[in-house]
């Protein structure tokens, strides 16, 4: 019988045995020709097996009852043969090893193989070990990781009140071995924190992480060019690797992760499902005590563990770990103001950056201690990070020759600039600035509304000024739409039905 996907003959069972489909139909559904259907199912009827328990059993065990145990081949130079072939897929997981190195070292000399002999029976051997395709992994190479789709519960010992918990899993590629903790969230710091453990936990850094595409790993999904997160970018710069997301929709892509998942299900899950967690680290303790037993737990059908292979092959080839541990760093493109200053949301704080910068758009890459500048991928500017609302850090470097820098401008001196146009420009800043709960944050506003009277003649200005009073509309958005449409001399009506009809979208802003 032609060897075929379990997955299919899986669904084939299910099909026929739970939804009453017969051969016919649900062979043209999985995709299997009618008389492999046929064998599949009448071998499944005569052995001892439930259609509830298919699912406890692995690929091979299923395929051995539906098919029947695999003869050995009686010949003893074969049997000779294979009993190195263990060995052999141990050795191909080290970087370099290839089969005709291990041909060389174990059989030329003895002339009981040649070369394309050996490979035949390897390759056969190797494909009877799983069913499905799957990919050899070299040691050190990938961490595989993923959140599952089940989480964990913690109980407020207080309220009563249930949290539930994400659980993030990692595999090494090569070894198999694997790393499990429960998370408060998928954010990003929560994820990077999580991908950290793991790399700790393993005591090595593999060459490349390859997460599936959620938004903490990507920000857009490609299947050439994925976007990845910059906070997690820059984690993998720091520990010396790479990001490799998982293309999607290729589920072999992750398939270690994926597997770990549903193996956590059984050996981490459901022994611990009736234990009431009262906190993360409580929840932690008992999966890792369950993870200790899967990683020491042997392959089935081999000798060695998860633990064992990792030791004996994959360590040495992890790179070393960083002394220090990893501190999460945040990005954002910004433009400098014409006050050579940049503006970072998160603290409500101005950090400047050399003059010449005036315009330019630039990078802040921020800790919660630094705060940095980049330009054209060099750095230009590094600041103590502060928590000073609409405050300015200034270094006197970054200032222009002979010119009066913000950090000394004032309300009295906006005011005093306007009182040299008008009362009314006066009044209006003044009344801009007390609409504000701190005069700072009116500062650039003023500067750019001052910066509009040079260009329209001062009658013309004073009376955008009184409407803008009138109105009580202190922005400089009103008084530059209303100096564009000269809509100083009408009324609110008016003005409205003059943008109306000159389809003027963004005059609509100034009324509301």
């Amino acid at each position: 019988m032609k060897r075929t996907d379990m997955k299919k003959i899986r669904e084939l069972l299910q099909l026929v045995n739970t939804q009453g489909l017969s051969v016919r139909q649900a062979s043209k559904i999985v995709g299997i020709n009618k008389s492999s259907a046929s064998e599949y199912l009448s071998n499944f009827k005569s052995c001892a097996i439930t259609i509830e328990q298919i699912a406890e059993l692995s690929d091979s065990d299923l395929l051995s009852a539906l098919t029947g145990p695999v003869k050995k081949h009686s010949n003893e130079r074969y049997q000779q043969l294979i009993s190195h072939f263990t060995y052999i897929e141990k050795e191909l997981k080290r970087p370099g090893v290839t089969l005709q190195c291990l041909w060389q070292e174990l059989f030329q000399e003895r002339g009981l193989y040649s070369y394309s002999q050996f490979c035949y029976h390897y390759q056969q051997w190797s494909k009877k070990q799983k069913v499905s395709m799957h990919i050899e992994h070299k040691a050190g190479e990938k961490m595989y990781v993923d959140y599952t789709g089940v989480k964990q519960e913690i109980i407020d010992s207080k309220t009563g009140e249930i949290t539930q918990l994400e659980v993030f899993v990692a595999v090494l590629g090569s070894s198999q071995k694997c790393y499990i903790e429960a998370v408060k969230s998928q954010k990003k710091e929560d994820w990077i924190k999580a991908n950290e453990n793991a790399l700790r936990f393993f005591g090595g850094v593999p060459r490349c992480i390859v997460p599936d595409c959620l938004k903490s790993a990507v920000i857009k999904a490609n299947r050439y060019e994925p976007e990845i997160n910059e906070t997690f970018k820059d984690f993998a710069t720091y520990y010396n690797t790479v990001i490799l997301p998982a293309r999607a929709l290729h589920p072999q892509d992750k398939a270690l992760a994926e597997n770990f998942v549903k193996t956590a299900y059984t050996r981490i899950f459901a022994p611990l499902r009736n234990i009431p967690f009262y906190s993360i680290d409580e929840c932690n303790q008992a999966m890792w005590e369950q993870l200790d037993k899967h990683n020491n737990m042997p392959f089935q059908g081999k000798e060695y563990s998860r633990a064992e292979l990792f030791e004996s092959i994959e360590k040495k080839e992890l790179q070393p770990l960083p002394v220090t541990l990893y501190e999460i760093r945040n990005f954002s493109i910004v433009t400098v103001a014409y006050n050579h200053h940049v503006y970072l949301k998160e603290d409500k704080h101005y950090y400047s950056v050399p003059f010449h910068l005036t315009g330019k758009k630039v990078q802040l890459s921020y800790t919660h201690r630094t705060v940095e500048v980049i330009y054209n991928n060099q750095r230009v500017a590094t600041h103590a990070r502060s928590a000073k609302p609409y405050q300015y850090s200034t270094e006197a470097a970054h200032r222009p020759p002979n010119h009066q820098f913000i950090a000394e401008w004032s309300s009295e001196r906006f005011i005093q600039w306007a009182s040299k146009i008008s009362p009314l420009a006066q009044q209006f800043i003044n009344n801009l600035i007390e609409s504000k709960a701190y005069p700072e944050q009116a500062f650039i506003t003023c500067m750019g509304i001052l910066k509009e009277s040079k260009k329209y003649p001062k009658d013309e200005f004073n009376k955008a000024c009184f409407k803008a009073i009138e109105m009580k509309a202190y922005t400089y958005k009103f008084i530059k739409n209303t100096l564009e449409n000269k809509t100083y001399n009408l009324t609110n009506e008016e003005e409205l039905q003059k943008i109306i009809i000159n389809n003027d979208i963004r005059g609509l802003d100034i009324l509301n």
